[in-house]
């Protein structure tokens, strides 16, 4: 059973609907897995908790 672990900053509900069920889509095309083994865990970091190059992305 595959469990994909996405981390990102927040986003709009509809936005991870669509982001899991392509994530999985690609486990059942590429794998012939049933959808039902595929788990998607989505970790949600605040913008305040993330920096890239040294800047915080609430900074950004």
């Amino acid at each position: 059973m595959p469990i994909v672990t996405v981390q990102q900053g927040p986003r709009d509900i509809e936005l991870k609907r669509q982001l899991v069920r392509r994530i999985t889509d690609a486990f059942v095309d590429t794998l012939a897995l049933p959808a039902e083994t595929v788990q998607v865990w989505i970790q949600e970091v605040p913008t305040d908790s993330w920096a890239i190059a040294g800047t915080l992305t609430a900074d950004a």
